[in-house]
């Protein structure tokens, strides 16, 4: 019965923001005719995840029920089954017994004096019945929203008629409100009342970037990423509560300062207020003194003046407002609202009074620092500095966004004329929220000092943070160079700064290699000049980066220079650093061994360090490391894992969707590489970023490759190519797409291109020693020889490609050669030819399919398994002598195409043999037709056995 349901339809997008995996298990269960209970606490979600799934299967149903209620009408029996049933019973009434219909009429109408204690069997064998009866008309579709507000009576029916349902195609659809415990199990009673087979899924709180989704679908846009996180956490990724604080702060007129809590809209505060009244006030301030803390304990709070904090927290505990810790001295909040509603509602003398009693009592000195600012009101130089120093200690724990906080309340207590200045201390604080990866946040802070600054110093300072955070985007800021050298002046130090940032504007909106160099020499020599040691490293790396790319000559010299002592700690690890100079080398050259060790110990240190940004970058350069090394599933990890980061703070976004293309299209889902290449070029090109829009599009040519669609590999590599040459991009290590574009124009017929590729990119890599490069040029151009009959060359030259890609590590590519070796000794073989070594085509496709296996390319072995078993083509008589001579007019391609046909291959399997399209094969036909004077497939199968055509 359960393949009555159809397959239903999609959901709007907008309604189910995060619940991806969710609602694939939903619908899943729901296409077999399963049921389903989606629960969570308020307000996660719920009802808009019902109502979605609801309105893609309510067309699968013939009969949709529903029913839902609010607390305040749950004593009212039979009015669920009343909302249910009450529209459809006269369809089917007549078909129950008599005892059933007068019992099962009375509840619905609440005519009589019907009850479960007095017609209870009556009753449940009505509703049972009932949905038997209008089963047997067509499946039957029952949505029931919160389900605890259901009146027990209906419960108690449901449950009945559920746990009976047997094989009708009758399925429900349920959401009940649970805590907040992802361990409670408050969900097993209602599976008590549903079908056996029933799935419950717990919908849970949104990630940061599912929230900022959220805010940005429902309109609040242009927030800042460290708003969002505020949100986000306040929220506890509770998607009515992020709404609602959205909203409250879109109505607020000023935003809230650094330190400072988001506004709480009184809608959110109800829902906590009711049980904070229920606390004595002595209670309620130690709550207060406990929610403006960072990490509270009963200790602190008893440090902090509140002695009888045990009991007083033991009662919030009882009242639901704080969590009972399990483990340790903690005191949590039961839901992040509950603090902030709680701080919300305090005046602002009661903040300060919490504050300073924190300010003595706490241990660290961050805190202590962060405490007495917020108790503090007007400037202070002893309190400024105070918060200065704890700024250092956090910049120093790897805690930029803390540093950052930290330096703003000290610029905010530091008067106009100390030093440093308050403006000094605010650019401090943007450059931290740099490091912590805050774009916006530091953006803002050096717009603010703009506005107002006069020294050249504190300006040029100011823009080297705007153009920062602009990220790949230059074009953004575009206009503000010229200025910018205005307030440099004629001073070397600040100069060199402003050269350093004109090395990347030519590198990443001209896509002038050349020019790009010149300027970073230009910085390196200024800041040497000005005894700038940071930014002549900088400027060094950049000049690298830019030589390795260009292939020139001095890239070596130049990284030896980057690397020389003294090293700025900071930058030795910093993303555009020496170190990561030196990273890029090591891969372009094939040391995949000290590369991997290289970019783990960096990634080490900017965790520990906190620089968000150069961990976006580190990430990704790991997951690419692996990907080379052939651990398909280890970089799929690692590059999902860069791209969830790279989103949550708005850097890389689109370099992290290329890598990420990559690893979906050697471990993962081939569609999404797709996909994932397209967004990221979209990125490239909306930044005017012509460097990462050749790596974008030379990704999506390769999904095209392994999703089997060669013409679109040709259109997507054909533009890199022409991209890469105005670039200036003479390293074929860099991208190493030249391969991909070869094979893909085998595959559709045009092998002179190819082997152009071939001819070009191997000069190339020949001049700078890619040994990588030149066996996979070797691939891919065996498989030319083979399109052109040279079978035995291509084979040799195949395997030679195969053993030198396993002995330089590159998993993933020798497992390639491998597959293709297969495929083209399974040609031979059905000339009745000996193949070299004796191997058979079963072992070389076994071969391929170990080696896949083996670095988990899942893509690649699912392409395997078909070769293997497709059908073999129905044996042929063999072709006869006096045939094969008749073939010797025609060209190498021709006379392949023409003795597949006699052996009774189909086009499509002529061009996967033979790696072309099926068109280029119906042309190839065409010509051997005219050729041989022939018309058919029919007349090629005559010439095999002998026979003359007329």
């Amino acid at each position: 019965m359960r393949r009555e349901f159809k397959e239903p339809g999609r959901p709007r997008p907008d309604l189910v923001i995060g619940r991806e995996e969710l609602f694939a298990g939903a619908r899943e269960q729901l296409s077999r005719g399963g049921s389903v209970l989606v629960h969570g606490s308020a307000g996660i979600g719920k009802s808009t995840v019902l109502r979605a799934l609801a309105a893609e299967f309510d067309e699968t149903a013939r009969t949709v029920l529903r029913c839902s209620a609010t607390e305040s009408e749950s004593h009212l029996p039979f009015l669920a089954l009343t909302d249910l049933l009450g529209l459809v019973v006269d369809e089917v009434s007549d078909q129950l017994p008599a005892p059933q219909r007068t019992a099962l009429e009375s509840a619905l109408t609440g005519r009589g004096e019907s009850t479960l204690q007095r017609d209870g069997l009556a009753l449940r064998l009505a509703v049972l019945s009932t949905l038997r009866a209008l089963a047997a008309k067509g499946p039957v579709l029952i949505v029931a929203d919160d389900l605890q507000w259901l009146d027990p009576a209906s419960v108690e029916l449901l449950g009945f008629a559920a746990r009976r349902l047997g094989e009708m195609p009758v399925r429900m659809l349920c959401a009940v409100r649970t805590s907040t415990d992802p361990h409670g199990h408050e969900q097993d009673r209602y599976l008590r009342a549903s079908p056996p087979d029933t799935l419950a899924l717990r919908v849970t709180p949104l990630s940061r970037t599912h929230v900022a989704d959220l805010l940005e679908n429902r309109g609040y846009t242009g927030l800042p990423r460290s708003t969002v996180r505020d949100i986000h956490h306040t929220s506890g990724g509770n998607p009515l509560f992020a709404l609602e604080l959205g909203r409250a702060l879109a109505d607020s007129p000023t935003p809230p300062r650094p330190g400072e809590p988001l506004p709480v809209p009184t809608s959110l505060r109800t829902l906590v207020l009711n049980r904070l009244d229920m606390l004595s006030a002595e209670a309620r301030h130690t709550l207060l003194v406990a929610c403006s803390g960072a990490r509270p304990t009963v200790a602190l709070l008893r440090a902090a003046g509140r002695e009888n904090a045990e009991a007083e927290t033991a009662q919030a505990v009882e009242l639901g407002l704080l969590a009972p810790e399990r483990e340790g001295p903690g005191v949590r909040f039961a839901h992040p609202l509950v603090s902030a509603a709680l701080y919300a509602e305090a005046t602002a003398q009661e903040r300060r009074a919490a504050h300073a009693a924190l300010s003595t009592a706490a241990v660290d000195p961050i805190e202590r620092a962060r405490h007495l600012a917020l108790a503090t009101q007007g400037t202070d130089p002893q309190v400024a500095g105070q918060l200065g120093e704890a700024a250092a200690v956090a910049r120093d724990r790897g805690a930029p966004s803390v540093a950052a906080e930290l330096g703003l309340l000290s610029a905010r207590h530091t008067p106009a004329d100390a030093t440093p200045g308050p403006d000094e201390r605010r650019l401090q604080a943007a450059e931290d929220a740099l490091t912590a990866g805050e774009n916006d946040l530091g953006r803002d802070i050096a717009r603010e000092v703009l506005s107002r600054a006069t020294e050249p110093a504190e300006r040029v300072r100011a823009w080297m943070v705007v153009i920062d955070a602009a990220g790949q985007s230059l074009a953004e800021v575009d206009a503000v160079y010229p200025e910018v050298l205005a307030d440099a002046g004629d001073d070397p130090r600040l100069l060199a700064l402003v050269r350093y940032q004109l090395a990347w504007r030519a590198l990443v909106l001209e896509g002038d290699f050349a020019e790009g160099r010149e300027e970073a020499a230009r910085a390196a020599e200024l800041a040497a000049r000005a005894d700038d040691r940071r930014t002549e490293l900088l400027a060094l790396a950049f000049q690298a980066q830019a030589e390795i790319l260009m292939g020139h000559p001095d890239a070596p010299m130049t990284i030896k220079r980057a690397l020389r002592e003294p090293q700025d700690p900071q930058l030795a690890c910093h993303h555009n650093g020496a170190g990561a100079t030196r990273f890029r080398w090591l891969m372009m050259s094939d040391q995949l061994g000290e590369a991997r060790a290289t970019i783990t110990s960096l990634l080490r240190e900017v965790r520990r360090r906190g620089m968000v940004e150069s961990e976006v970058h580190y990430v990704r350069f790991l997951a690419e490391t692996e990907l080379r090394s052939g651990h398909c599933g280890r970089a799929l990890d690692l590059a999902r894992e860069g791209y969830v980061l790279a989103r949550d703070s708005g850097i890389g976004e689109g370099a992290s969707a290329m890598l990420t293309s990559l690893a979906e299209a050697a471990g993962g889902d081939v569609e999404r590489a797709q996909a994932l290449a397209r967004e990221a070029a979209e990125h490239a090109e909306q930044d005017g970023d012509l460097m990462y829009l050749s790596r974008a599009l030379g990704a999506l040519g390769h999904a095209r490759l392994v999703a089997g669609d060669a013409s679109g590999t040709v259109q997507s590599l054909r533009r890199v190519r022409e991209l890469e040459e105005g670039l200036g991009v003479t390293d074929p290590a860099r991208g190493r797409w030249h391969g991909d574009l070869a094979e893909a124009l085998v595959r559709v017929g045009e092998l002179a291109e190819a082997q152009d590729v071939i001819d070009v990119t191997r000069q190339q890599a020949l001049r700078l020693g890619r040994e990588s490069v030149l066996a996979v040029l070797d691939r891919a151009e065996a498989l030319v020889r083979a399109a052109q009959g040279e079978q035995d060359a291509a084979v040799r030259q195949l395997t030679s490609a195969q053993d030198r890609l396993a002995k330089l590590g590159y998993g993933l590519e020798e497992a390639r050669a491998a597959y293709a070796l297969a495929g083209l000794r399974t040609l031979p073989q059905a000339h009745g030819l000996a193949r070299p070594g004796g191997t058979s085509a079963t072992a070389s496709y076994d071969e391929a399919s170990r080696l896949f296996r083996r670095c988990r390319a899942l893509p690649w072995l699912r392409q395997v398994e078909q070769a293997t078993v497709a059908p073999a083509p129905p044996q042929q008589p063999a072709i006869a002598p006096s045939a094969l001579d008749a073939l010797a007019v025609l060209a190498a391609t021709e006379r392949q195409v023409a003795e597949l046909v006699m052996e009774g291959a189909t086009n499509r399997e002529i061009a996967g043999r033979l790696y072309i399209s099926v068109k280029t094969v119906e042309a190839t036909l065409t010509r051997v037709y005219r050729k041989l004077g022939i018309r058919s497939r029919v007349d090629i199968v005559r010439l095999a056995a002998g026979h003359r055509t007329n």
